[in-house]
């Protein structure tokens, strides 16, 4: 597809005389002499360049750069000139212009500098492309679900992806805490610099402070150069502490003075280094009970619960089920090139009376397998795995009253998003008697 060029000028027989040379080189060249009928062809096409004289008819070519440039900002635009004057070439850059180029000059300048401009064009559109395609696989859509669950907290978290507050993710291993991560940071002004996650209980101690910080060559065996840090990684973007209850608390201290001076240190240095990002904290842990034994400094557990929000379980979001399996059985399926298969009300049945204690993570590996195991057009319950096939839900076979009763206790703690004290208000209950019962049932 050829390139698009723009020449406005007045001069008809110098203007023509360019449409041609430029033409000659393949591109696809408009023409407009003045202002108005310029922009009108703006508005009409996409063009990667425009060629303008300075003086025209309705205006002036350098004072319409900037506008040319906040309408049309993927255009490059050239100025040409009858007289060279340093001022208005230092203008017409400001004002965002490509280059500036004097007429009688830029016989054997103009179409290298074509050539440039639609280049630089062409690229800053193929990134804002993929910028869109970014945010597009990472955004708040990927969320799925329309349970009064998740819709809650997926507005909470597009609230505040809107500011640059730290966030705290709580919730389940598998309960999609990184999704949710990602999506608050492409949904935020920081949306097109790097999102950077770290997983801190997959690192051992003694190197989690380097892969963070960096480190100095020299400042211990093996470091043999200098090595930059994740946090530098994640400069004017978003780093992604996923475990970060499973961090030491030498380590802890460290991470505390980032957020109170946005400064660390990195390993083997004499000197702080200037950070600007915005930190996502997860955890599957109770960091304020963490924090009573002292795991965990409560200092800097109250710096990263600015804003908590807490993932639901996979159990008390049922009726996500069935939308989730499919998706991921439609992901699995175009990934091998096959046709998806559908669902029986059986199969689904099951699906939705199982507990998922793995989550959304367990729910997707048992699609995947399914779908390798079975070739049926129509998923039958016999097509699960055995252990999900034989379970016995407490709804369908187990009236037990410790059953019911850990059931109680976990949808009222979900109403309360985690607030234990408000949980054994409701239940009128003292909240000894719920932390007591809590670890009878194993709630963590």
């Amino acid at each position: 597809m050829k390139d698009h060029i723009l020449i406005i000028d007045d001069e008809d027989k110098l203007r023509s005389l360019l449409a041609r040379i430029v033409s000659l080189e393949d591109f696809s060249v408009n023409e407009a002499s003045d202002l108005k009928s310029g922009l009108k062809k703006l508005s009409q096409e996409e063009y990667q360049v425009v060629i303008c004289d300075v003086k025209l008819p309705d205006g002036n070519g350098i004072e319409v750069t900037q506008k040319i440039k906040s309408l049309h900002p993927f255009t490059e635009v050239i100025i040409l000139t009858a007289f060279g004057d340093i001022h208005d070439g230092v203008q017409a850059m400001k004002n965002g212009a490509f280059d500036y180029l004097v007429k009688g000059d830029d016989n054997e300048k103009i179409i290298p500098l074509i050539y440039r401009a639609s280049e630089k064009a062409k690229l800053h559109q193929r990134i804002h492309q993929l910028e869109k395609k970014v945010s597009t696989r990472y955004g708040f859509e990927n969320i799925l679900g329309s349970s009064k669950a998740i819709v809650e907290v997926t507005e909470l978290a597009k609230k505040v992806a809107a500011t640059d507050a730290t966030v705290l993710l709580l919730g389940e291993t598998g309960t999609g805490k990184e999704v949710f991560a990602q999506s608050i940071h492409y949904g935020g002004a920081r949306g097109n610099k790097n999102f950077v996650a770290v997983n801190c209980a997959a690192i051992s101690r003694e190197i989690l402070e380097s892969e963070l910080f960096g480190h100095r060559a020299g400042s211990f065996t093996g470091a043999v150069k200098d090595k930059k840090g994740l946090f530098e990684e994640a400069n004017d973007g978003t780093i992604f502490l996923d475990e970060i209850g499973e961090m030491s608390l030498d380590l802890q201290t460290k991470l505390l003075r980032v957020l109170e001076t946005n400064e660390y240190m990195m390993v083997g240095d004499t000197r702080p280094t200037k950070v600007n990002v915005r930190i996502i904290a997860a955890t599957n842990l109770d960091l304020a009970k963490e924090a009573d034994k002292g795991n965990f400094r409560s200092d800097l557990f109250y710096r990263l619960a600015v804003f908590q929000i807490h993932l639901p379980p996979l159990r008390e979001r049922t009726e996500d089920i069935e939308i989730m399996a499919d998706y991921f059985l439609n992901f699995f399926a175009a990934k091998v090139n096959k046709p998806a298969p559908k669902m029986s009300v059986p199969f689904l049945d099951k699906l939705k009376t199982y507990p998922w204690k793995g989550n959304i993570r367990e729910l997707k590996n048992i699609m995947e397998r399914t779908l390798i195991m079975s070739a049926h057009t129509v998923l039958a319950k016999e097509d699960l795995p055995a252990d999900i096939l034989h379970f016995q839900s407490s709804a369908t076979g187990t009236f037990d009253l410790s059953s019911v009763e850990k059931q109680h206790i976990l949808k009222v703690l979900s109403h309360t998003k985690g607030n234990k004290t408000e949980a054994a208000r409701l239940m009128n209950i003292g909240l000894t008697t719920l932390y007591r019962k809590l670890e009878e049932y194993k709630i963590h």
